[in-house]
Formats: C-alpha cells, sequence, structure tokens
C-alpha cells in the first residue's frame, strides 16, 4: 500500500483498516506498521509525540512497507497540517470541523496554489509523495473529525465540500457532547447511534468515505458492517496496558499443575 493506492481505495469507499498509535516508540510502530493494517495514524491531537516524534514515527510506518500513514493533526490550521504532511503523511485527520467553511479551510491547508494554501516545502514528503504539486493533491486524502453538536447538524454540508475525501466520527468527544457524562456513558446510547446514522448518510449521499474510531478489532468489524468504510482501532497504549494486566492475572492465578 502507497499513498496514492490508498487514496484510491479509500475515495472508492473500500473497506480499510487503521491502527491508532499515540506513543513515541518508532520501533513498535515500525512492528504494528508490519500486520497488515491499512494505515497507521499517529495522533498529534491527545498523543504523546512531538513533532520529531510525527517525523520518527512516519518513517517507521514507511519502513514497514505495509501501512500508509496518517497525522490526526493538533487543530484546524496550515502550520501543523503542512509539517505533518512535509513529514510524509500520506493524509490527516482534522479535528473539530463544524461547518462547511471549517472543511474548505482543511482541504485547502493540504493544497498547494492556486488550488490551496499549503506552503512548498515537501522535505520528506518529496521521497515518496509528488513532489509535484498535482500528484502530491491525487494522492494526499483529508479527513474532517464530526465530533461535536454542530459538526452533525452541518454535516451534510460538510460532506459536500469539494476537495474533502472523507469524515471521521471521534466517538468520545460526539458522546460527551450528545449528554453522556462521561465518554462511553451507555445513558445516551439511543442518541449517539443515532447520529452514526446521520454521519454515514451524509456521507453515502456525498460519495465520499466515513470513519470511525473503536476499542477494539471485533467493534471494528461491526462499524464496517453497518456500513462504515473504514475503521481504525484502539491504541498502542491501551493494547500495552491490556497485555501487560493479562499476564499479569494469569501468573497471579494458582497453577493447575499437580
Amino acid at each position: 500500500m502507497n499513498a496514492a493506492r490508498f487514496a484510491t481505495a479509500l475515495r472508492s469507499r473500500e473497506r480499510l483498516i487503521g491502527y491508532w498509535s499515540v506513543l513515541d516508540t518508532p520501533v513498535a510502530t515500525e512492528r504494528i506498521a508490519r500486520l497488515g493494517y491499512d494505515y497507521v495514524c499517529l495522533d498529534g491531537q491527545h498523543g504523546l509525540l512531538g513533532y520529531s516524534g510525527l517525523l520518527h514515527g512516519l518513517t517507521a510506518i514507511d519502513a514497514g512497507g505495509v501501512s500508509v500513514g496518517l497525522v490526526r493533526v493538533e487543530a484546524n490550521d496550515p502550520v501543523p497540517i503542512g509539517r505533518a504532511l512535509d513529514a510524509g503523511a500520506a493524509g490527516v485527520i482534522v479535528p473539530f470541523v463544524d461547518t462547511p467553511e471549517e472543511a474548505v479551510a482543511a482541504v485547502a491547508s493540504c493544497r498547494y496554489a492556486p488550488a490551496g494554501r499549503r506552503s512548498y516545502g515537501p522535505m520528506r514528503a518529496a521521497l515518496r509523495i509528488g513532489p509535484a504539486p498535482a500528484e502530491a493533491h491525487d494522492a494526499t486524502v483529508v479527513l474532517a473529525m464530526i465530533e461535536t453538536v454542530a459538526g452533525l447538524a452541518a454535516v451534510k454540508e460538510i460532506c459536500a465540500v469539494p476537495g474533502l475525501d472523507g469524515v471521521y466520527i471521534g466517538p468520545s468527544d460526539l458522546r460527551i457532547a450528545l449528554g453522556g457524562a462521561t465518554s462511553t456513558d451507555p445513558a445516551v446510547d439511543r442518541e449517539f447511534e443515532a447520529a452514526l446514522r446521520a454521519v454515514r448518510e451524509a456521507a453515502d449521499d456525498a460519495g465520499i468515505a466515513v470513519g470511525i474510531h473503536t476499542p477494539d478489532g471485533a467493534t471494528a468489524a461491526r462499524r464496517l458492517a453497518e456500513g462504515f468504510t473504514y475503521a481504525s482501532v484502539a491504541s498502542d497504549l491501551t493494547h500495552l496496558e491490556q497485555v501487560a494486566r493479562d499476564h499479569l492475572g494469569a501468573a497471579r492465578r494458582p497453577s493447575d499443575a499437580t
């Protein structure tokens, strides 16, 4: 999978499965990127990575030779978006897109003039994506996060923005925005599932990709079966803790050996 192939698959609404990385651990990221995930997304918003972490993580993903690297940027701003793309990201996930105007701005930050406002300096990206502007545009995906009541209300208009390749649901923020006391509060399940259907339908009508973050592979499979076209699984930090806990529990259980 390279950036151009990934962009074609995502825009064709093929089913894609990704992994989420929040740790600045390039060797571990490289191993994950060899497993068969279509993409590995580095979390530049909530993850424990600075710019060097994003750069090293993207290099590690490419070294894995299987996945492409995406970045969830810290803000809908041309500077962090441009830096992620210059470092070699095949695309960006842009948080808190609440209006079609904000979606237009996200797309513009990923496009060189005259189509947008990305500054030309593709540093590492020139090795893999482009470097000609038209080639970079074809191979770079732009995904807008829907995670607020405002974004949900404007989702049809957001999905219709030219150049936007897909939307991505941030389930934790969206559930809280819908009145949940926590990011997993079951009291708002009905409202939450209705919101997911609204986003899927808007994306379907616009013919763009629609994705969601999930806590595990089983949930990812269920969401894909419901009609999402791509899904991200958990995170490296979450899995590290889960596996360590499971092994500790196994070690502490009384042995069955006689």
